[in-house]
């Protein structure tokens, strides 16, 4: 599962209808067939197999409702939302921490709580309903199996001279993956400031900063890098084309291998052209059905605790996942301090 990304002026072009344009939506639009999603790359296979490809067309075949689909990082798509505040074109958003959570404090999205969103754990779901996540996932890295015979361990590793122009990761404060870095960064070295003197020495190994994470995995397991980011949910999809991607996770000054999740969180934009579809959509994408294909056609982790998957990617992402520790970020804190984490990360990084 590739994240390729549909470019912003064409997505643009194919929004802009008449269906569209009144703010809140006029009553033509609000009664239309259709629903737009706003998403953070990951979910959507480049073949038509991933996990969104399934789920929007069991939804239009249930409900007649066509969804249209616009992807890019995780923090352009809340920035284009922000562009569209005074005339939102989007239904649905949907993006990874902290984003979700500038999304809602910036007033893009509408308090909602779907169906079935009781079987949410608090964790995964925003107190005052404006958002719930619909697939988990966990922070991680990549490597060229083929090249490298095993997976680096520490984050010391990567300033060995072997990575040099060797490793990249996506950047900070626009794709979630590459804010994923500084925060796992920040926890496992022991603070802000241990995590920038150290990713300014990594600065010496790295190829530049890239928008897209999933354009990174492809490199690695052609060769052209040895290392990049990525999150497990779309690396794991991806290595099923892509044989020498390895997935592996930084252990801090413990010696222990560490991660935290970094789930898909989505929630209804605020007067929505056509929110009772997105309503309608929300549901359907924690039903059930929908939930129980999030590892089987994904390669993700369900977020409803009432669902146990038992199929053959369900029980090799625990097998991944074993001896991983898990840490909970301080989401309220990362979102305040967001832009001035990652005005630091430009300024050590000379980026």
């Amino acid at each position: 599962m590739s994240r390729t990304r549909v470019p912003l002026a064409i997505a643009l072009a194919l929004l802009a209808t008449p269906a569209l344009s009144a703010c809140g939506g006029t009553s033509a639009a609000s009664d239309a067939k259709e629903v737009t999603v706003y998403s953070a790359d990951g979910l959507k296979g480049e073949n038509g197999d991933g996990w969104y490809d399934k789920v929007f067309a069991d939804f239009t075949k249930k409900t007649g409702i066509k969804v249209k689909y616009v992807e890019g990082g995780s923090g352009e798509v809340v920035q284009r939302a922000v562009r569209e505040k005074s005339n939102p074109q989007a239904d649905v958003l949907v993006t990874l921490p902290p984003f979700i959570q500038e999304a809602a404090g910036k007033g893009l999205l509408e308090k909602y709580e779907p169906k079935d969103s009781t079987a949410v754990s608090g964790a995964d779901k925003a107190p005052d309903g404006t958002w719930t996540a619909v697939v988990n996932n966990y922070f991680g890295f990549v490597y060229n199996k083929k090249e490298l015979k095993r997976a680096p361990k520490t984050w010391d590793d990567l300033l060995d001279a072997r990575y040099k122009n060797k490793l990249q990761y996506s950047t900070p404060g626009v794709a979630g993956d590459g804010t994923a870095v500084l925060i796992q960064a920040m926890h496992d070295l022991g603070g802000k400031d241990q995590a920038l003197a150290y990713l300014k020495k990594l600065q010496a190994n790295n190829v530049g900063p890239s928008a897209s994470t999933g354009k990174l995995a492809p490199k690695v397991d052609k060769g052209e890098l040895l290392v990049a980011n990525g999150d497990v949910q779309m690396n794991y999809a991806q290595s099923k084309t892509m044989p020498d991607l390895g997935i592996w996770f930084p252990a801090g000054k413990d010696g222990k291998p560490s991660t935290f999740a970094l789930p898909y969180a989505a929630g209804l934009v605020t007067k929505a052209p056509h929110g009772a579809n997105g309503r309608k959509l929300l549901d359907f994408m924690l039903s059930r059905q929908a939930q129980a294909e999030v590892s089987s056609v994904g390669g993700g982790f369900a977020v409803r605790e009432d669902v146990k998957p038992t199929d053959a990617n369900a029980t090799a992402l625990t097998r991944l996942m074993d001896g991983v520790e898990f840490f909970q970020p301080d989401w309220n804190d990362i979102d305040k301090n967001l832009t001035s984490y990652v005005d630091d990360w430009k300024s050590a990084t000379g980026s």
